[in-house]
């Protein structure tokens, strides 16, 4: 049987560096966008998050305009809006504002969490919980306003009827696989913080899914740590400032990313305890033969179609040189080489 191609692609969060300013870690967003253009990625999606003062994806459909107004290829997405906080209506209007403008690149991810505390939920959207159990419905409202045939209904979008912006159901657990598999969407595990209901997620996804007008056949995306340099122990330290991170999240002791240092014995032990072992499992740091032996197993494991690589480090030189590295291992891996 021929091997299939695994695309690779971005997740940007635009974590904020110590030291630097958001404008810069913005700027710095759209570098990345560059150089994955250049490396043949196939799309970067930006989160959507709230409340943190390290993270600077909040306005998600802005950043979206930004990165497509300055790349002329690579596709630019959401991944993704947290649909709950948001009318459907509005998302509509915004990305069929945005696939006019950048026809045939903008990608629609959706996922049912707030992207933030539940207080600040609240405040976003006051019948936030309402609107996260009613997702599935919300999702449909989403499918009608982008259709074609929604031209004779009472309430419209105009800018986002047939578009054809691809619609992608986002899940950290199982749930969201049953809804992506009944609606035929492709569907995108974030095992880059949430690791536990990977293969079960996907199982339930494939056994499930029916097939659709946009989307034939089960497409399954998976996110994971990259974190590639010439030696393993270069890659280990630039993981080093991601675990920090982490394991600030979970002290309640949050920080701007840190610059990188040794991966301490000490590190490596927190690394074995269970909440940091399950939210940062699918990660892969070291030299490019090192990685690319992790990511071949990964692959044969999950039998993925789509990579979606997340890399937050402390220096933007040393992300670009691991972004370059890790598509000269996709390309590899898809070459038979």
């Amino acid at each position: 049987m021929e091997q299939k191609d695994i695309a690779y692609s971005i997740l940007e969060l635009a974590v904020v560096s110590e030291g630097e300013s958001i404008q810069q870690t913005l700027h710095n967003s759209l570098t990345l966008a560059k150089t994955a253009e250049a490396c043949k990625y196939r799309r970067i999606w930006f989160a959507e998050h709230h409340t943190s003062a390290h993270i600077a994806s909040s306005a998600t459909a802005l950043l979206i305009g930004y990165i497509a107004e300055n790349t002329s290829g690579i596709r630019v997405g959401s991944g993704g809006i947290m649909l709950p906080n948001h009318s459907p209506l509005i998302i509509a209007e915004q990305f069929g504002t945005l696939a006019h403008l950048y026809p045939g690149r903008i990608d629609l991810g959706l996922g049912r969490a707030p992207g933030t505390d539940q207080q600040t939920a609240a405040a976003i959207r006051s019948d936030f919980m309402p609107a996260a159990l009613a997702f599935p419905e919300e999702v449909e409202k989403i499918q009608q306003y982008f259709s074609a045939a929604n031209k004779i209904s009472k309430v419209r979008a105009p800018l986002a009827e047939g578009t054809g912006v691809p619609l992608y159901i986002l899940g950290s657990s199982t749930d969201s696989a049953h809804l992506a598999a009944a609606k035929g969407l492709p569907y995108a595990f974030a095992s880059h913080f949430a690791g536990t209901h990977l293969m079960q997620a996907l199982k339930i996804y494939r056994h499930e899914f029916r097939p659709s007008e946009s989307c034939p056949q089960p497409y399954t995306m998976a996110g994971i740590n990259v974190f590639v340099a010439d030696t393993d122990e270069a890659a280990e330290q630039l993981f080093s400032s991601v675990v920090r991170l982490f394991i600030g999240v979970l002290s309640g002791g949050r920080k701007p990313l840190q610059a990188p240092s040794t991966l301490t014995d000490e590190l490596k032990e927190l690394l074995h305890h269970p909440a940091l072992h399950q939210m940062l499992k699918y990660s892969f740091a070291g030299s490019k033969q090192t990685v690319k032996n992790k990511i071949m197993a990964f692959i044969a494991e999950t039998q993925v179609d789509e990579l979606i690589a997340v890399s937050a480090m402390y220096h933007i030189s040393d992300r670009i040189r691991s972004v370059q590295l890790f598509a000269e291992i996709m390309q590899e891996i898809n070459s038979g080489m």
